[in-house]
Order: structure tokens, then sequence, then C-alpha cells
């Protein structure tokens, strides 16, 4: 049994490791895969911001996997039981936990593979009010990218997308192609991406979009959609999701850029009565939403899966989303 730790940026080893026993009201779940992301790479780089990351750490939020044990006072049930999970360790009592943000609890910042032991390793141990269960049988690489579908089901749900509307996504990357997905379901009259380069036209279209089209040729819808989802985090993309979306539409922005951006222009958007959202991490129903889509077949992150690494070669699967970007959409690891 091997755990991935990164004692500082840029210093990882993998240790041989055992089961942990659960405590009271936790479980322990045997990984079955554990993705890679942006974050991931900003942890190893030591560029995350420093109230969200703490060093040394396993890393690993994205993950799926199967119940091995539970402590006193979590459900026997789940032993056995398919599972994927929340990373954030939400305190359940201040105002915003009890409205249903935890992703916006007041405590101080805690979550699975930034601050607390994550899934790069054979065994993980976290509360088990934290999980959701999966069918019998569920695919547990698909299943590994739940954590992205859930973040992005957050926007799709504040995006409230009705059918007959016409809806586009600014971004091509992961967490665009997933709420295609999940768009694609609430029976859009047109569903569009926009993004740098054309090379994901086909398999947008497997994932549900009508069209892919590149930034620049976007410049010549503004104005045409009822609602718009900017996934990119890169220079310019949440002013670009403005631009196409129609006066009175809805925009929601769920990236985050890094450095200099265009600026959005308040003169702008009160002339066009732009409705302006933005999303942060998954609130629990935004996992619910994204689990029932994966148990109902709507939702399927197991297609945008490029690439495949033992849990060991962890140092060759972060070069990978650093060196081949275009090339990579999610890197996933096996315990």
């Amino acid at each position: 049994m091997s755990t991935v730790w990164l004692d500082a940026p840029g210093a990882l080893r993998v240790v041989p490791s055992e089961r942990p026993e659960p405590g009271a009201g936790e479980a322990v779940v045997r990984v079955g895969y554990a993705g890679i992301c942006g974050s991931d790479r900003e942890l190893f780089a030591g560029t995350r911001p420093a109230p969200y990351a703490r060093y040394p750490v396993v890393p690993g939020h994205e993950w799926s996997g199967t119940v091995a044990a539970v402590g006193p006072g979590a459900d026997p049930g789940l032993v056995g039981r398919t599972v994927v999970g929340e990373g954030f360790r939400n305190c359940q009592v201040c105002a915003a936990c009890r409205r249903g943000d935890a992703n916006l609890c007041s405590a101080p910042y805690a979550e699975t593979g930034f601050t607390e032991p994550g899934a790069w390793s054979d065994w993980l141990r976290l509360p088990a009010r934290l999980l959701h269960t999966l069918p019998a049988g569920a695919d547990l690489r698909a299943a590994a990218g739940l954590e992205p579908a859930a973040c992005v089901a957050a926007a799709c749900l504040t995006a409230a997308v009705v059918p007959g509307e016409r809806v586009a996504v600014v971004g091509g990357g992961m967490l665009g192609l997933l709420a295609v997905q999940l768009l694609r379901a609430a029976g859009p009259a047109e569903l569009v991406v926009v993004h740098p380069t054309a090379r994901r036209a086909a398999l947008a279209a497997r994932c549900g979009a009508d069209d892919l089209v590149t930034v620049e040729a976007a410049n010549r819808l503004a104005g045409r959609f009822d609602a718009v989802l900017e996934t990119a985090g890169a220079a310019g993309a949440a002013h670009q999701a403005v631009t196409l979306t129609r006066r009175g539409g809805r925009t929601v922005l769920a990236g985050l850029p890094g450095g200099a951006d265009t600026p959005l222009v308040p003169a702008e958007l009160v002339t066009a009565k732009a409705t302006i959202h933005t999303v942060f991490g998954a609130p629990p129903r935004a996992w619910t939403h994204a689990v029932d889509a994966f148990a109902a077949g709507i939702l399927d992150p197991g297609r945008l899966v490029t690439h495949e690494l033992a849990l060991d070669d962890a140092a060759d699967a972060l070069a990978l989303l650093s060196d081949h970007r275009d090339e990579v959409l999610k890197v996933l690891l096996r315990p």
C-alpha cells in the first residue's frame, strides 16, 4: 500500500502506508481512482494561495472508491458501497452551512487534498457524512470525475436553463464539457462551446454540443445567448461570456483566471440589464445533482479521461498536465 506525500512545493515522495482506522463518525475508503486537476498543479508548484494549502499534505480531492470500514456513529450499511465524497470539511453550524451552502462555511478553510489528507493513496479517511453513494456496479473510473462535475453542476443549477433557450459554454476543457453534458439534458434549442481551437469539436459533439466555435469566431455571436457559462478561467473569458449573453440574459462565471484580466464595465452591465452569477466550489445540492445525473446515465465523466497512471507515477502525471495541456483533459491515478 502506498501514499503520495507533498512535503513542500515540488517535493513529492511515495511512501508505504497501512489502512487507517476510522474514528467516530468516519469512514475509511479503499480508493479506486483519484484525479488530478489544475489546483493540484498549483499545490505542487506552491502557487495556491496560502489559506488554501497546507504542507505536508496528501493531495487528491477528486476520487472514487469503496467503503472498507466505518467508525462508531457512522452508518454500517455504507461498508461495501461504492462512493464519492465532498471535500469541504464544513462546520455544519454557521449560517452558510445551515442554509445549505457548505462550500461557503465560515469556519477556517479545511478541504480534502489541500489541508486534510487526500486520495493520492490506497486509503482515504473522512467524515462519513460527506459521502455520496453510487449505484451498484458503478464505473469507478468515470465516477472519479464527479467532484469537478459537482462544481459545474452548481453553475448549471444557477443558470437555470429551460427548454428552448440558447446556451453557450465558454471553455472546452474538463469543466466545460461536463457542463455540456448536464445542459443538454435541459433541452436547449442551441448549445455552443467556445474554445481557443477547433481540436475538441468532435468530443464536444459527443458530449451534446451542437457546435464548437473558436474564441475569435465567437465574437460574431455577441448578444445571441439566453444563458452563458464561463468555465475557462482564462484572461478575457469572463468578458467574452458577458458579451455573448443577450440583454436581460444570465451569465455564470466559474473560472478563476490568474494575473491581469479584461475588466467588466459596470455601465455596460447596467444598460444590458445583465444578471451575473459567480460559483465557488460545490454545495451539497450540486453534489446530489451530479451524482443523480451520473446514476441516470446523463453524465459520463469517463469519456473525458485521456490518461491513467499508477499512483507511484504521480510526478509523471503532474508533468503531463504541465507539458501537454492541449492533449490532456483528465488524468487519473490508480492506487
